[in-house]
């Protein structure tokens, strides 16, 4: 029988979660916590502490230390195919990439000679493509960034050439995009809209585009409608559910839009990633805190 940390909407959900499992918080003392990344080979997880403008880093051995500050205000992470750091900076107004060396290299800071707003959060296809949101939150206010007016006038996104660098945008009708990630076979990238957030009647919801000869996104259409809360964050296991954040924790939803669960959380959650040694514990950030528990899906390789 689940216990209280789920909450079971339609059968499928049954095949997602364990039943004598529990949601461990493994950090707290957090102001903003964003983008967790899961190091497999350090087996260790990165997350930004945004408004705090640093990186922290969380042990299996339950360790939790500073691993970068400042950190010009990260927010999403992942790694790319070569195991590298990338990072979406709302300070540097770039998408950098930390080196073995530690070193950091900019990706991408302008698109066609103007400044971007400040990247949110970025995936790496297959193909080393490095494709990524750009809303103005992080110049919106001096709290997770630097207040400043956008020079591109709108929030897109947009895709890095692995090639030559270039910078093309891939969809420009969104108010503000935020999270994104590829299904398994990388023939779809969802994408969340979370105008809601300054716009009571903005978009909550995260739409479904195809993706066209690996580097063109088709016309988007609304895969599901989050309340309460934002996809602020979100990603996908093997089997093509799309686990996002909301108001009241994760919710779980099928690949034809259905909400079949949720994994109940006490603090608002921005994001999660899969991680552990098999890529079936959730780590997911809250708000102040970042909890973690296992789950019966394993994680896109993505």
């Amino acid at each position: 029988m689940l216990q209280k940390d789920f909450e079971v909407f339609d059968p499928r959900m049954r095949d997602c979660v364990l039943g004598n499992v529990h949601v461990e918080k493994i950090a707290s003392g957090l102001r903003w916590a964003e983008g967790p990344v899961w190091f497999g080979d350090a087996r260790c997880l990165l997350w930004s502490d945004i408004p705090n403008d640093r990186i922290m880093r969380w042990l299996e051995s339950g360790h939790v230390d500073v691993f970068r500050q400042p950190a010009n205000h990260t927010n999403g992470h992942t790694r790319d195919r070569q195991g590298r750091l990338v990072s979406c900076e709302h300070g540097g107004r770039r998408v950098s990439r930390t080196e073995p060396d530690g070193s950091l290299t900019i990706l991408a800071d302008r698109y066609r000679g103007m400044r971007l707003n400040s990247p949110n959060d970025v995936v790496v296809k297959s193909d080393g493509s490095v494709w990524f949101s750009d809303p103005p939150y992080g110049i919106m206010s001096d709290y997770e960034g630097h207040r400043s007016e956008s020079e591109i006038g709108s929030a897109n996104v947009y895709r890095i050439d692995p090639a030559s660098g270039e910078v093309d945008c891939v969809a420009d009708d969104y108010d503000k995009p935020n999270g994104l990630a590829f299904s398994p076979d990388e023939s779809l990238l969802y994408v969340a809209d979370t105008g809601a957030s300054h716009n009571p009647d903005g978009a909550h919801h995260i739409r479904v585009h195809q993706v066209i000869d690996g580097r063109r996104l088709g016309p988007g259409r609304v895969f599901a409608e989050i309340s309460p809360g934002l996809a602020d964050g979100f990603r996908l296991d093997e089997a093509g559910f799309v686990w996002t954040s909301a108001a009241d924790g994760v919710h779980v939803i099928a690949p034809d839009g259905t909400l079949v669960g949720k994994v109940r959380i006490p603090e608002v959650v921005s994001n999660l990633a899969f991680g552990g040694a098999n890529r079936n514990r959730l780590f997911i950030t809250a708000t102040t805190s970042v909890y973690a528990v296992y789950v019966a899906r394993r994680g896109a390789q993505t």
